[in-house]
């Protein structure tokens, strides 16, 4: 009798970051004298099932222990400790609560959880102004100007980057259109101001400086012409750019 073969394959499904799931297969070969199909079919990858052993579908659909990985720290998640959140991603309990102590939003998607606060430093001032002068692309409107100041000061510790350290304030001021776009954006700077998230410490981008009071990705036209690259008008995307800036901190 001519020698025959049965084939079995393992799956074992990788799971990465809950985004993605592939399969890798390991044939394994097992001499029998007894085969699903007849012939030799050494050369050819069919992965068949020994005779009386359920199928891989089979058992996929009963495999119901696929372990599944924290994207924070990478270990198998414990089912008693699992931690889902609203956007349908899970983390390890413990690993969830030491990531929303720095920032309540989902490590993987980074849906916002809650109410963002900044570091910008205490004792800082926002305060506005208007003027009837026009800005370039808003000739039918005056202007609002924002005047913000940020005394120096002390880092803090759990705060800051460098606490105990000083850092130097600033001060800037910025320009709206007194539009009706232009009010409603004020409001949502105004909240993100009261956030703490207008500013933070760090490296200024202008002087190289460590430790200094800078701008925290909440973009402003620090000049009343010149365009986008100098910061100023005309920029007919300009307000709905910061609006969507502002979005992603949690004001809207």
């Amino acid at each position: 009798m001519a020698e025959s073969c049965t084939y079995a394959a393992f799956v074992t499904f990788l799971v990465r970051d809950q985004l993605a799931c592939r399969a890798q297969v390991e044939p394994i070969f097992q001499p029998s004298t007894e085969c699903v199909h007849g012939g030799k079919t050494a050369e050819r990858f069919h992965y068949w099932h020994p005779v009386g052993e359920k199928t891989q579908k089979e058992k996929h659909r009963k495999n119901t222990g696929l372990k599944e990985s924290c994207p924070i720290c990478m270990e198998t998640i414990v089912t008693k400790q699992k931690k889902t959140l609203r956007c349908k991603h899970s983390f390890c309990e413990e690993c969830l609560k030491k990531a929303f102590e720095y920032k309540p939003v989902c490590p993987t998607c980074g849906e916002l959880y809650g109410t963002l606060k900044g570091i910008q430093p205490d004792g800082g001032t926002m305060n506005i102004t208007k003027n009837s002068s026009s800005l370039p692309g808003y000739e039918k409107y005056g202007t609002i100007v924002i005047h913000y100041n940020i005394p120096s000061g002390i880092q803090k510790v759990r705060e800051h980057p460098n606490p105990g350290q000083p850092y130097e304030g600033t001060s800037r001021r910025a320009y709206l259109p007194d539009s009706s776009e232009g009010k409603m954006v004020l409001k949502l700077l105004t909240r993100a101001f009261e956030q703490r998230l207008i500013f933070t410490i760090g490296r200024s981008t202008t002087s190289g400086r460590n430790n200094t009071v800078t701008w925290n990705d909440i973009h402003h036209k620090t000049s009343t012409h010149g365009g986008p690259t100098n910061y100023g008008y005309p920029d007919p995307e300009y307000l709905s750019r910061v609006q969507d800036e502002l979005k992603v901190k949690g004001i809207e």
